[in-house]
């Protein structure tokens, strides 16, 4: 808690020239020269997934809707506490979140899903794993080692079950032969892919295929798969998503840390 708290406060420090400038506004210059009063709201901020869970105070398993001005309006006026009592007024707001210190900036929406840990380390930390526990180990490895090879593919003539340092190049390699491929209505298609599989995700459960390390896990308390259900609107409203993959900051681990040590 006190890490946490901690790295909030650190956030808090560096980032204030830009909290100012999204509530005061800053001069900037055109390309052409010309000055305008500026507001720089946060738009996007790449992370690794527990970081963003820590910032957003993650602790459930559905999506949760975008604040709106609506939203807090109608949670301002539900508080009975005198505007005049500061430290009452702010103790109540806070129960509603409603004590964030970056104006215009919503976590719902710069918080963007992240392809290299929400969609590839996803699907090999969970989707593949369930597969292999409904299909079992032997008959999962054979399925793989019978496909015909094909130009551009990656192939896998051994077990797949027991790879050893897998990378996100080769979770996608692995989702070339799983994972279906979306049309030209690719928003529509992942929504539908989502629903369809929330409807039937039970019987991930009634086939004890949902596993921990131990035993059988009765929750859906997956950051990843909570995570996947903004990237339609993600996509709406700050673009292409594989902009905002971890994989240049996670390849900087190495060449900045990892190698000097």
């Amino acid at each position: 808690m006190l890490k946490d708290h901690l790295i909030h406060e650190c956030l808090s420090i560096i980032l204030q020239p830009l909290m100012k400038a999204a509530e005061l506004g800053i001069m900037m210059s055109d390309p052409v020269g010309n000055i305008h009063h500026c507001f720089t709201p946060l738009a996007a901020y790449i992370v690794d997934t527990p970081e963003a869970c820590m910032l957003t105070c993650f602790g459930d398993n559905f999506y949760h809707p975008a604040r709106t001005h609506e939203i807090t309006l109608e949670q301002l006026a539900s508080i009975d506490v005198d505007p005049n009592n500061l430290e009452g007024f702010f103790a109540a707001c806070a129960e509603f979140q409603l004590n964030g210190g970056w104006l215009l900036s919503d976590p719902a929406i710069f918080l963007t899903p992240e392809a290299l840990h929400h969609w590839h380390k996803q699907f090999y930390n969970h989707d593949m794993q369930w597969c292999l526990a409904v299909l079992g180990v032997p008959e999962f490895d054979f399925q793989f080692s019978i496909l015909q090879p094909i130009t551009g593919y990656h192939h896998f003539p051994n077990r797949i079950s027991k790879l050893k340092q897998v990378t996100g190049r080769v979770h996608c390699d692995i989702q070339h032969y799983i994972s279906p491929e979306p049309d030209d209505n690719l928003l529509t298609s992942i929504d539908r892919s989502l629903t369809l599989f929330h409807d039937n995700k039970e019987v991930i459960m009634t086939l004890g295929a949902w596993m921990g390390a131990k035993r059988v896990i009765d929750n859906w308390h997956i950051p990843k798969l909570e995570l996947m259900q903004s990237i339609t609107t993600s996509t709406c409203q700050v673009g292409a998503l594989i902009q905002w993959s971890a994989d240049a900051t996670e390849h900087v681990h190495v060449s900045e840390i990892k190698d000097p040590a």
